[in-house]
């Protein structure tokens, strides 16, 4: 392989995690806008993924014959309605931090699911991300480290679904990426509907606004996003081993982040910035040995990314 094939894979995979580490800046646009973002999901989904029935129309087929793909139809739908949501209504540098608490959610779901009891270094990498959590949960007006609304409820069980979804995809490593894909993005579409249809009975969503030129302009260039960052994702994740993978999906952290902070979405406090690296520190060091297995056993799944 050329040195030019795995520069461009890597180049690939960072544009994915910038497509998803920007993402809630339109989101929060489109909410300011009267656009819902459980709706906004349903949108973007739905047509990204009509994009891709399109040219593979039979791949429906087979995800509603693939009963195994149905667990993983629910647990991505509640990583988009979990994200999603509490990157609108809370401070986004805190609410990814809480989201990607995948080490501690992880370990405590592979071993039920797939037999993989845990091993000194992931049950180090689970202490490392409590701690972080303790920290950026833990402010001086509250006595104990707990949610303070419903932004860190959402973004807590939106990084549960996200590990969920991600052991789901170590078993169904087999299935075709194109499959596994359509999977997530109709799971996101119905269960962000769903969600949105309960949420209006108790008047916490609002319904959809009257089409406006603006919002569905910005709702479709989403879409491109999405589908920009899922089309860059399967290119690299496909030529580069799990490892690097791993690790350079991590970048999203960094550019969700940086990029609230720069245009006042979030706010980073001493507090919330030690225990953001005690996350990020056990989230690389999940990634190198979830990486390493995995070069062992296969090529990574494509679509390992909220």
């Amino acid at each position: 392989m050329s040195r030019a094939v795995p520069a461009l894979a890597v180049a690939a995979l960072l544009s994915n995690a910038l497509c998803y580490g920007l993402s809630w800046w339109p989101f929060k646009q489109l909410q300011a806008l009267g656009l819902h973002p459980l709706w906004a999901t349903v949108l973007v989904d739905a047509l990204v993924l009509a994009g891709i029935l399109l040219f593979q129309p039979r791949v429906l087929g087979r995800l509603l014959r693939n009963r195994a793909l149905w667990p993983l139809l629910i647990a991505a739908g509640c990583t988009n309605v979990g994200f999603n949501w509490a990157v609108t209504i809370g401070d986004v540098v805190r609410v990814v931090l809480l989201f990607y608490l995948m080490p501690l959610w992880a370990a405590l779901l592979a071993w039920p699911l797939l037999g993989e009891k845990p091993t000194l270094r992931s049950v180090g990498c689970m202490l490392l991300a409590l701690a972080g959590v303790v920290l950026v949960l833990k402010t001086p007006e509250t006595p104990w480290p707990w949610p303070q609304d419903m932004a860190d409820a959402l973004a807590l069980g939106g990084g549960f679904s996200f590990a969920l979804t991600n052991v789901l995809l170590r078993r169904l490593r087999d299935s075709d990426a194109l499959s596994i894909t359509a999977t997530m993005l109709l799971g996101g579409a119905l269960l962000c509907a769903l969600t949105a249809w309960a949420g209006m009975q108790q008047g916490l969503v609002p319904g959809l606004p009257e089409p406006g030129v603006h919002w569905v302009l910005l709702a479709l260039g989403l879409a491109l996003m999405i589908g920009v960052g899922n089309v860059t994702l399967q290119y690299g994740a496909a030529r580069l081993p799990a490892r690097t993978t791993a690790l350079v999906m991590l970048c999203e952290v960094v550019f969700a982040s940086v990029s609230a902070i720069a245009l006042g979405a979030g706010v980073l406090t001493e507090r919330v910035a030690v225990g953001g690296a005690l996350i990020c520190t056990a989230a690389l060091l999940s990634a190198l040995s979830s990486g390493a297995q995995a070069e062992h056993t296969g090529p990574p799944s494509a679509t390992e990314t909220p």
